[in-house]
């Protein structure tokens, strides 16, 4: 067996497409696991399978048994994510990110550009206030633990069964943190909007980031905006998930379109 490249450690692609017009890289949220996004490719429109690509991002120490460093600031996973993700972008791409996935691909979306490479042909951003927003909830992460837990556990997301594991949460605590830790850091800083298109999606009974707060992402983009809301909470891409990789296709499918023949 041929060892594990970097990127190989920090994305997975289930189903390798070497006919592939289109790359999608999913970001998870804090807390969560790259393999969230395993399903997703066989819940896609046909037409849309058959001409993409879907890496799941790992981050930087956050799978339980990784080695990497578990960093608690943006600025050093972009520097591990950029040149990786670089040695990927033959072909056209887009960013899906859901909460703190949302914030990371949307900075490693600029990092790119200052870096002038290759940039996403659109993003899908999901639960998360646009980014120039001041957050308005507390910062949680330096919480005890009992108090932290019972933050994540109002947060839903995290099944109630890995909760109640000891031993499991003991591993999986330092991970949860160092997310939180990230997304209560980060400062915004003022920016060209980016080329590509953006999408927002959101919950419409998600306590944690409203309409309003989905909406301001129209300045991150000097393209086209939309945005969809979809039933559940904050963690509505499990509860309605076929809803949403079914909107998904579409973002796809409108993408594909735009794309010059025989790329």
């Amino acid at each position: 067996m041929e060892p594990l490249t970097a990127f190989d450690r920090l994305a997975m692609c289930q189903k390798p497409n070497p006919r592939a017009r289109l790359r999608l890289f999913c970001f998870p949220f804090a807390g969560g696991r790259a393999s969230a996004f395993n399903s997703w490719v066989d819940e896609l429109p046909l037409d849309v399978r058959r001409q993409i690509e879907l890496y799941s991002v790992r981050l930087p120490g956050r799978e339980v048994g990784q080695k990497e460093r578990l960093f608690t600031q943006l600025s050093p996973i972009l520097d591990v994510l950029a040149p990786i993700i670089c040695s990927y972008l033959s072909l056209p791409f887009v960013f899906f990110g859901h909460s703190m996935g949302a914030l990371l691909s949307f900075e490693l979306a600029r990092q790119l550009r200052r870096q002038c490479m290759p940039e996403p042909v659109h993003m899908v951003v999901s639960a998360h206030r646009a980014p120039q927003l001041p957050d308005p909830h507390p910062p949680i992460h330096r919480l005890p633990d009992l108090e932290f837990l019972a933050k994540v556990r109002n947060l839903g997301g995290t099944p109630e069964e890995v909760l109640q594991k000891p031993e499991l949460m003991e591993l999986l605590l330092p991970i949860i943190r160092a997310d939180f830790a990230v997304c209560e850091g980060y400062a915004y800083m003022t920016e060209a909007p980016l080329d590509c298109s953006i999408t927002a999606f959101g919950g419409i009974d998600d306590g944690r980031v409203s309409r309003r707060e989905l909406s301001a992402w129209h300045v991150q983009t000097s393209n086209s905006f939309s945005l969809r809301m979809f039933p559940g909470d904050h963690f509505f891409i499990q509860s309605a998930q076929v809803h949403v990789v079914r909107v998904l296709g579409q973002d796809l499918t409108q993408v594909l379109r735009r794309l010059p023949q025989g790329s």
